[in-house]
């Protein structure tokens, strides 16, 4: 990807062996470097640690230790907000709610195809590479039309006392600051752009969350 580290590093929490190895091998082959970790409570103490954090974390959910949920949640309370993939066998629609409610950016149910993960990656990795590609940001303004966004930067806007600035990831207040996952952005970003609209379930999953309509989801 252009103007991104050449080996941006990927941390893999996940303790079936032969499945991490198979990750480590095929993520080091596409260019990132990796960490592994295969208990929960370890991975947290080095996620939290880790200076500079990872580009991305590919997390299992079921894990000794914490499970996944914990760790995106204890991250995200620590102002920890690296894009996170949640890897697990455990597909139904609960879990993939309580996945992305807990702050993951994205979830990826096993058996999974390399291709579609190593996709979905590149995927978050590109927009928070968009996300803070451009330092400088247009001026604020109330939300009255849709926006004209040029390609790879994300507006500033203006609603009521809040301003949701998207280069940011955050969301500020008069008394204080909000900060979002790559999902939550991406998902204020789609409907800020069709203001006065009425967005159905469908449009949303398709566009934002990348679903498509057949999928069972609920």
């Amino acid at each position: 990807m252009p103007n991104m580290p050449s080996r941006p590093l990927i941390a893999v929490v996940e303790d079936e062996d032969h499945l991490a190895q198979g990750l480590l091998f095929n993520l080091e082959a596409e260019g990132y470097s990796t960490h592994h970790e295969i208990d929960g409570d370890a991975a947290l103490q080095w996620l939290l640690k880790a200076d500079p954090p990872p580009a991305a974390i590919l997390l299992d959910v079921m894990l000794p230790g914490m499970d996944g949920f914990g760790i995106v949640r204890a991250l995200r309370s620590a102002g920890r907000f690296t894009p996170v993939l949640l890897l697990t066998a455990r597909g139904r629609s609960e879990d993939v709610v309580e996945g992305f409610a807990a702050g993951a950016d994205d979830y990826l149910a096993k058996p999974f195809d390399l291709h579609v993960l190593l996709a979905r990656l590149s995927a978050l990795l590109r927009r928070v590479h968009w996300a803070t590609a451009d330092p400088g940001a247009p001026p604020a303004a109330e939300v009255t039309e849709a926006p004209k966004i040029a390609e790879n930067s994300q507006p500033i806007f203006t609603l009521a006392d809040r301003t949701v600035d998207l280069d940011a990831l955050e969301i500020r207040a008069a008394d204080r600051v909000i900060h979002l996952t790559v999902m939550e952005a991406d998902l204020l970003r789609y409907l800020l752009e069709h203001p006065g609209k009425v967005v159905a379930r469908k449009e949303l999953l398709e566009n934002v969350w990348r679903v498509h309509e057949d999928t069972d989801t609920r």
